[in-house]
């Protein structure tokens, strides 16, 4: 059994070789498309014959991402730990909503409907759209608008995938006639139009940077605005002291990040459980004791009478109230965490009703003391709970950054899959949920980040000025995004999609109107960082399809590059093609195994053509060894490995198994460690339980399956395969891999030119796969080629 440790993806991420751009039309496309829905449907058999099995070894229901689905107790605990990672940061806002929405004292029509306006705000905002409507749209269980953009983008075509995608990528396009016409005629306008393609890929990609921003922003509000509360009973501590203290705290809250979330979750969990039951039980006293007249604020006529009696000072107001629900969108984001119905169950059953009673108490006492506003939380705590109130706002604040920092990491990891950014360490921290990751780079730079802008602002009045931007624009981003999934996706008719997308359109609408008002005075700041997080995301994908496009004509299948062809009894002659110089191929002593990023049967590796091309040599025994990560912690050995032949051009232009050349796919969870210094020798190991199958007469249906591609040719090959793999691993094994250097077109206009050569910088400047290889380093071998973009 291969060894298993705690381990990030870094034997997943090997520097690509090259990919693939295919035209629609591509033929073996169209095969690709029917065997992965024949595999969606389990009906392999209902599939035509001109598929060898060759190519069906390299597909397998397996590859394909699967949501994974809890039951009973498991949600339920799930649902405790989402409140220590997910509300944090929605559920310390009763400290600043009142204060930061009202400069002065508020009348009591003002505060009964700048309630309203809270608690439509958590109902419809938080509630309806996220809770009931936007945690519908997962990608495989995976939340967050890029979750949002890659479900579209299944159900439509709008980006080229790397052919190392393809195998793992659920396509699911929805047939014509399967669609109402007017959501037909939307998908294909999608479809058909690059300039919506690049919108859509724009808006995917920025809305991971908005809340990365958002990311760096919050823990420097929540973890400063609660040493600051110290000053409630501790007027005497400087501002030199709390910044220091927060900075401190800051590098304590990510330097625990790499415990994971499971154990983050539960560690915080009780905290927040705590704080959002003293803000339902303090609500309701001051409810009862003060104005319990307040409570007639849930009819919406109040808050529709705010902003009409208040007109431009109102709409200057919401940019307060929109704090009730910063937060929202890191539920979402951090759905991958735990799963819809633990993040549903705790909403409704517990945070929700404490925010609403909290926000009304807090209304509740406003209203007899209009000075309270100035701090809504310290001033509405009941006799003697002042000190306890204290400490445990303290630790709700300190953890309430947790909830951008786990839905960063959520986000990272799904565009990095989808070749937005450059595939730095990723660790998954959980066995049993399989989606709970840490990006230590990302976790890192963001803490740089939370330090300097603490630093920098070193009070929460300038940092609210920059709070809550982010989070509306993610919002409506997600509306956007959500209605489209409604029409192509859930194929719901537009007459009913398209009044409810106005209303959370228009809805959204306000808010964020009135958050970019607060733009020129700090929310600058986050959007600018968003926007040079969105350049490199954008950049790094444009730069990627320029180098998949320049790689496809090396994307041949092998015999377009070999011809074997009788020479004696028992040899073959194998020579190039013509159109790669027509000699014949020296053996070279050894197995060589060359590792294959797309390891697509259909395409030979492009380390191995121009490894052919340079020294019209081939090793002895050949092995295209391609990797395929799953989205489970473990492979059984015995379930690793599949091995098929690899064909030649033979006479008459039939296709003939070629001598000594394999194809081998290792799947394999995030624990599993394949790259070991002993891989020569597990490849033979493997190799020779292949050709013992293929030549006994019982052999398991499923080795028989994978091993009848052989044609009646099969028998001029060597007679003993299994000695010259023996005698070639004996000689010596060679890790062969491909090193592609980039160059920038001549004559290209300036501006793609800036754009490759940022791309390429950022390439070059990404971890080296030879340092990720851990094999021994003299067996080692990397083949240069160079390519244009």
């Amino acid at each position: 059994m291969a060894p298993t440790q705690h381990v990030s993806n870094d034997i997943q991420p090997l520097e690509e070789e090259g990919g693939g751009v295919y035209a629609r039309q591509d033929p073996f496309r169209e095969k690709l498309t029917q065997i992965r829905s024949a595999l969606n449907e389990k009906k392999l058999k209902e599939l035509d014959g001109d598929v060898n099995d060759a190519e069906m070894a390299t597909l397998d229901p397996r590859d394909l991402s699967h949501k994974q689905e809890f039951q009973g107790w498991t949600v339920a605990w799930l649902a405790f730990q989402s409140t220590g990672v997910i509300y944090g940061d929605i559920g310390t806002s009763p400290l600043y909503v009142y204060s930061a929405t009202f400069v002065n004292p508020p009348s009591y029509d003002d505060l009964v409907g700048s309630l309203s306006l809270i608690i439509w705000a958590l109902t419809i905002m938080v509630t309806i759209k996220y809770i009931f409507i936007v945690l519908n749209a997962d990608d495989e269980g995976e939340g967050g608008t890029f979750a949002l953009f890659s479900l579209i983008s299944r159900y439509a075509h709008l980006v080229d995938r790397h052919p190392r995608e393809e195998a793992v990528t659920r396509v699911e396009r929805h047939k014509t006639g399967d669609m109402p016409r007017v959501n037909n005629a939307i998908r294909s306008m999608i479809e058909n139009n690059s300039y919506i393609k690049w919108f859509f890929k724009i808006i995917g990609v920025f809305g991971v940077a908005l809340l990365i921003a958002d990311g760096v922003l919050t823990p420097a509000q929540s973890i400063l605005g609660a040493i600051q509360g110290i000053t409630v009973v501790n007027p005497n501590i400087t501002t030199p002291t709390v910044i220091g203290v927060s900075c401190a705290i800051l590098v304590l809250v990510y330097a625990v990040q790499p415990f994971g979330t499971e154990k983050l979750a539960i560690t915080f969990a009780p905290i927040v459980v705590i704080w959002l039951l003293f803000n339902f039980t303090f609500g309701i006293y001051n409810f009862v004791k003060y104005d319990p007249s307040v409570f007639k604020a849930f009819s919406p006529y109040f808050a529709g009478n705010f902003l009409v009696r208040n007109g431009r000072d109102g709409w200057v107001m919401i940019g307060g109230i929109l704090l009730a629900f910063t937060g929202c969108e890191a539920l979402f984001a951090d759905l991958g965490a735990f799963c819809k119905r633990s993040i549903q169950l705790s909403w409704m059953c517990f945070a929700y009703p404490c925010l609403l009673i909290a926000y009304i108490g807090q209304a509740a006492y406003i209203s007899v003391n209009p000075e309270a506003f100035a701090n809504p939380f310290y001033l509405t705590v009941p006799p003697g709970m002042l000190w306890p109130s204290l400490i445990i706002a303290i630790l709700a604040c300190i953890v309430a950054s947790q909830a951008v920092i786990t839905g960063s990491f959520q986000l990272l990891s799904q565009i990095m899959k989808l070749s937005y950014f450059p595939q730095i360490k990723l660790v998954h921290v959980s066995k049993k949920y399989h989606h709970q990751v840490y990006v230590p780079f990302a976790n890192w730079l963001m803490m740089i980040g939370a330090v300097i802008v603490t630093a920098v602002y070193n009070n929460t009045t300038k940092l609210g000025e920059a709070y809550g931007t982010c989070v509306i624009l993610v919002t409506f981003l997600t509306t956007f995004m959500v209605t489209i999934i409604a029409l192509i996706v859930w194929r719901i008719s537009i007459f009913i999609v398209i009044p409810v997308f106005i209303i959370f359109a228009l809805w959204d609408g306000v808010f964020l109107s009135a958050a970019m008002a607060k733009v020129p005075d700090g929310a600058w700041f986050t959007l600018a960082v968003a926007v040079i997080l969105c350049s490199v995301f954008v950049l790094w994908r444009f730069g990627k399809e320029e180098q998949w496009k320049s790689e496809a004509v090396d994307r041949i299948p092998l015999s377009r590059a070999l011809l074997l062809l009788p020479e004696g009894q028992e040899k073959h002659d194998l020579r190039l093609q013509d159109a790669f110089g027509g000699s014949q191929v020296q053996p070279l002593k050894g197995l060589g195994i060359f590792f294959d990023k797309a390891g697509k049967s259909s395409a030979a590796p492009i380390v191995f053509l121009h490894f052919l091309k340079k020294f019209s040599a081939s090793t002895e025994v050949t092995v295209f060894f391609h990797l395929r990560p799953l989205g489970i912690p473990s492979v059984p050995p015995d379930e690793q490995f599949t091995v098929s032949r690899c064909f030649a051009m033979g006479p008459d232009d039939i296709k003939i198994p070629l001598p000594n050349c394999y194809r081998m796919i290792v799947r394999h969870g995030y624990t599993d460690e394949i790259i070991t210094p002993n891989l020569g020798l597990l490849v033979v190991n493997q190799l020779r339980k292949y050709l013992l199958a293929e030549e006994g007469a019982n052999a398991p249906a499923s080795i028989t399956k994978r091993t009848n591609d052989r044609s009646d040719s099969g028998s001029e090959m060597s007679k003993s395969p299994i000695t010259d793999l023996q005698r070639a691993y004996d000689n010596q094994v060679l890790y062969i891999i491909g090193k592609v250097q980039l160059r920038i077109w001549p004559g290209t206009n300036i501006f793609r030119f800036i754009v490759l050569s940022a791309y390429l910088w950022l390439r070059e400047n990404t971890r080296s796969k030879v340092q990720r290889l851990k094999v021994e380093t003299e067996r080692l071998v990397e083949v240069g080629f160079v390519k244009d973009i």
